[in-house]
């Protein structure tokens, strides 16, 4: 499995990309950008609607523009983000045909945002990559900085609105009608966040949206049982000030009040890392990062509160088919998502049905894992946009807890 998934990735690295892209100069890191400000007032504005838009050049085969749309934040307040939407060259029928990829880009600095990290030329990325392929398959593709403008890691809710109202900012750029255009989601990893809470909550947000399926790999479904597998890991741990920062900021808490003066430092640091380097922290414990008082942090409100809410399959019921894809590297997660968890949220979703196509790999740690998502994803989409009848595997998913008893555990 592990071979010829890392094939996969080799193909994909090379599949499609260019080694053209934007001059650093051309485009300032969005901290220093008037196009990623907007001060104007959005209470009447409606959701995806594009502020402000201009072309750039990327190193995908398409034409770009950059787009600065109206969306929600975490407490459903109005909120402004923004959008990378390219075009397949020569785009014919299957370019009205919508790919919303949300990239991993787990971080708390907006110099790793999707729409001015794909601008930029660097090294290829199997994101960049994934982009390449479903432009060279015609279709059009939108990635979202789905954190917002406040770098809000983990906020499921604030994540799936993004990414809803990154695809409605999308059809206003290539003017096609939202009810007669396919949309497909994948996400992975931190992706996964925006996509899954995305698939849950358009139903009610974004019923236009013609959405007719999403491809998730990697899903942390509940935090607190995410931060209890990562506790002390010698790689995932590093993700633990984003998780803090992130979610209890997206909340309006102040994370500083709840860190010891190490784990302040730590997330100081964090704030000017991208993903990969993380890897620059040392191992990281929960007892380190937090004060005295609150070690106990799994029965302590707000982390049981914001828990309970991030919970994945509690935000509503999606209305398409669903490709899961889960690691499963040492009989309890893929290294830092659990995968009983993912287990518990397929069958959540099959009871209330949703057609689910459940796979978990057996010896496959997290990174891996999301590649062999990607190569599944091509003929996921096909069939999909083709209206061909989804896999349901339902009946075949290993047994795993009730999704509800997660986060049953209550705050004091």
């Amino acid at each position: 499995m592990r071979k010829a998934v890392l094939c996969v990735l080799m193909v994909a690295l090379s599949f499609g990309l260019t080694t053209t892209a934007v001059a650093h100069a051309e485009l300032p890191r969005p901290a220093a950008d008037a196009f990623y400000r907007y001060d104007g007032p959005l209470a009447g504005v409606a959701p995806g609607t594009v502020l402000r838009s201009r072309p750039v050049t990327t190193p995908l085969p398409g034409t770009a523009t950059q787009v600065l749309y109206r969306t929600t934040d975490q407490l459903r307040r109005p909120a402004v983000t923004a959008a990378l939407v390219v075009r397949p060259n020569g785009a014919g029928k299957s370019g009205t045909r919508i790919v919303a990829y949300q990239q991993p880009y787990d971080a708390l600095d907006s110099r790793c945002n999707p729409s001015y990290a794909t601008t930029i030329n660097g090294v290829p990325t199997v994101d960049q990559a994934a982009l390449a392929a479903a432009l060279t398959a015609g279709y059009t593709v939108v990635t979202t900085d789905y954190e917002g403008a406040d770098m809000h890691f983990g906020a499921g809710h604030e994540s799936g609105y993004g990414t809803l109202d990154g695809i409605r900012a999308a059809q206003r750029v290539i003017k096609t009608n939202p009810r007669s255009t396919p949309v497909a989601m994948i996400g992975l990893s931190g992706g996964s966040i925006a996509t899954e809470f995305a698939a849950e909550l358009a139903a009610t947000y974004a019923p236009e949206l013609n959405i007719v399926g999403a491809v998730v790999a990697g899903l942390p479904v509940n935090i607190l049982r995410m931060l209890d597998y990562i506790d002390g890991s010698p790689s995932w741990s590093k993700v633990i000030p984003l998780v803090l920062a992130g979610t209890l900021e997206s909340y309006d808490y102040d994370v500083n009040r709840y860190l010891s003066p190490y784990g302040t430092a730590i997330v100081k640091r964090a704030r000017g890392m991208c993903g990969a380097d993380l890897q620059q922290l040392p191992v990281l414990t929960m007892r380190r990062m937090l004060k005295p008082q609150y070690q106990n942090y799994q029965h302590l409100s707000p982390f049981v509160d914001i828990s309970k809410r991030l919970t994945m399959g509690t935000a509503g019921t999606p209305r398409f088919p669903i490709m899961m894809i889960a690691g499963n590297s040492d009989g309890i997660g893929d290294g830092v998502m659990v995968a009983a968890d993912q287990r518990s949220l397929a069958h959540s979703l099959c009871d209330r049905g949703v057609a689910v196509d459940y796979r978990e790999l057996p010896g496959v740690e997290h990174t891996v894992s999301g590649v062999y998502a990607l190569a599944q994803a091509v003929p996921f989409l096909q069939a999909r946009f083709a209206g061909r009848p989804p896999v349901n595997n339902c009946s075949s998913i290993a047994p795993s807890a009730p999704l509800a008893s997660l986060a049953r555990v209550t705050a004091r």
